[in-house]
């Protein structure tokens, strides 16, 4: 039997484009065995409110995605949060996340310093590509090290407009791999990238074999805003995954992780 997953699902309670009951059709039509809402939190920011929830606005969300959960069939109903990770804000993060009864948790990095990495190309202009990108991935490891989190999400979003570093950076993806599995973290394949300007997953898939190499769980996420987005490509993203060698996924419940064989 082919079990098939998606915990990265943005709503309209973050910057989504529907309420989650409009995604529960698409995902059992898709074949999803597990549907995982995980809309955006930013803590320590006063700015993200068009397209992110503030800590007052989680509890309401939670008790919607719970209601959901108990009235919905044919397929499994799962809480979660994509996290903006703030280097320095571990311990509030922590004190906030403890307290909420969750399936997962994924932590993402979209900020540099005050600026978010994926709000347009003039992010990039006139910036030292090679020290961004050392920039992002020590960012990421330091998520990964925090033990807030048990998905990465879209580990190589600085790519998102195609720039890449004069000099090489597989060993940026070898250092990020090593990092998720010294600190038991997951990654995802975010289809999502295929829909932005540099066209493709994330991670880029050149370097995928590097997180099998090194023994990284991996989930596939569709990081879907709209219902017509949700398991987007993931035939494509699971045949990549088999060719890395990959034979079985991460699944969470609980905010603890199993793993189930890649269909």
């Amino acid at each position: 039997m082919i079990y098939r997953t998606d915990y990265h699902i943005h709503t309209c309670f973050s910057d989504g484009k529907s309420v989650p009951e409009d995604y529960i059709g698409p995902a059992i039509e898709a074949g999803l065995k597990e549907i995982g809402f995980a809309d955006h939190l930013t803590l320590f920011r006063d700015d993200a409110g068009d397209w992110s929830m503030n800590a007052p606005k989680v509890a309401g969300y939670l008790k919607h995605i719970s209601r959901l959960a108990r009235n919905v069939t044919g397929i499994e109903v799962r809480k979660g949060l994509e996290v903006d990770f703030f280097p320095g804000k571990e311990e509030e993060t922590n004190i906030f996340l403890r307290k909420l009864k969750l399936d997962y948790v994924i932590g993402a990095v979209h900020y540099l310093g005050d600026e978010a990495v994926d709000y347009g190309k003039d992010f990039y202009i006139g910036k030292n590509t090679d020290r961004l990108f050392e920039e992002y991935s020590e960012h990421v490891e330091a998520a990964a090290a925090s033990g807030l989190f048990d998905i990465i999400a879209h580990c190589d979003l600085v790519t998102i407009y195609g720039f890449r570093p004069a000099s090489g950076i597989e060993h940026l993806y070898r250092n990020m791999a090593r990092t998720f599995k010294k600190h038991d973290v997951a990654f995802e394949i975010n289809t999502n990238g295929r829909n932005k300007p540099v066209g493709d997953f994330y991670p880029d898939r050149k370097y995928l074999s590097i997180f099998r190499e090194e023994n990284v769980p991996v989930c596939v996420n569709s990081d879907a805003h709209s219902p017509v987005r949700v398991a987007q490509y993931f035939d494509e993203a699971y045949e990549l995954l088999k060719s890395a060698g990959y034979s079985e996924m991460a699944a969470f419940r609980n905010r603890e992780r199993f793993m189930i064989p890649i269909g």
